[in-house]
């Protein structure tokens, strides 16, 4: 039977007053996209090259700044498929599965390197499928922001953990961020991240612990006298994709789809490794102090901190080690 235009166009508009679209007339499938970060991230930039990939089965809509969901709720949307794809931290996964709390602890990275290597792995893969049956999200990958070193307003010199001693220092909300607040010495303030700078300005806090980027980003250096290069956690999000979303996908674009967002993710790591050697030399610049205080002192407590945790009774015994032995 010969189908002309006008045809087609009468059978779409009677579609479309019966409430259908038929499934020639329907455009490719949108994934919302959520995540805290700016559009001034090297990740926002991540999510356009991801997006330039999978154009041909997807359109992606990103919502940054946490304009969709708040800082620490993206996870909860993808588990009630209200969210296609979001950006996730080790932490929020942690709430829901302890074991997790490892990868969230301090100096357990060595390097971006190192981080990308873990999740290469089948130590890595076994975190992941934890992740898929307990929490049922699928994680493509972790993605790399740059490692977080401490920023101060006040000018005191900081060498060791002792010295950050009554420091308020700014943490994301949650008992993991808290931790870590404290295994660096600091007495932890939770604040959301878009209520830092002012904090700082206002004096609510003394310090926030971010990587360099990010304090570029948000214009910390604005209300900071120095960065401490304690280099005490390699920052890393996870980018996660809903299981509605991934089973829906045959397995040749479920393999397009990881492709993809191993590229991306793979391009934004080395993004981000570069511009953080050249912020701290253009932090010095602007005037700021910018040192490594005693980081084997700071290794040390931290990880005293960390053993004598809570969190660690749920770790999976003997990944430590076999975290610290792989080679990057």
């Amino acid at each position: 039977m010969k189908i002309d235009r006008r045809s087609l166009l009468k059978a779409g508009a009677a579609f479309a007053a019966a409430g259908v679209v038929p499934a020639w007339a329907q455009d490719k499938p949108k994934l919302r996209f959520a995540a805290v970060f700016s559009d001034k991230d090297i990740r926002a930039d991540m999510m356009k090259v991801f997006a330039k990939e999978i154009a041909a089965d997807y359109t992606v809509e990103a919502f940054l700044g946490g304009t969709l969901f708040k800082q620490g709720t993206e996870l909860v949307a993808l588990q009630r498929d209200n969210l296609e794809l979001g950006n996730v931290a080790p932490q929020d996964i942690s709430k829901q599965i302890p074991a997790w709390s490892i990868l969230t602890s301090a100096y357990l990275f060595r390097d971006a390197n190192h981080l990308n290597a873990f999740f290469a792995s089948d130590l890595g893969a076994q975190m992941k499928k934890m992740v898929e049956d307990q929490v049922k999200v699928k994680i493509l990958g972790p993605t790399f922001f740059g490692t977080r070193q401490v920023g101060l307003k006040p000018k005191k010199k900081i060498t060791k953990p002792e010295d950050l001693a009554g420091i308020k220092l700014r943490m994301p909300p949650g008992d993991a961020w808290q931790l870590l607040g404290r295994s660096l010495g600091a007495n932890p303030t939770p604040m959301a991240y878009a209520e830092t700078y002012t904090g700082l300005q206002t004096g609510a806090i003394d310090g926030q612990d971010n990587p360099l980027p990010n304090v570029q980003n948000m214009k910390f250096y604005e209300v900071m006298s120095q960065i401490v290069l304690t280099s005490h956690l390699v920052g890393f999000d996870l980018l996660t994709v809903n299981l509605k979303t991934w089973n829906g996908m045959n397995a040749a674009k479920q393999k397009a789809f990881q492709a993809a967002a191993d590229k991306a993710i793979g391009w934004s790591t080395a993004e981000h490794l570069k511009r953080e050697t050249e912020l701290a030399e253009g932090f010095k610049k602007q005037g700021l102090d910018v040192y490594a205080p005693d980081v084997n002192a700071f290794r040390a407590y931290a990880q005293k901190v960390y053993l004598a945790s809570e969190e660690a009774k749920s770790w999976p015994p003997g990944l430590l080690d076999k975290i610290n032995a792989l080679k990057s």
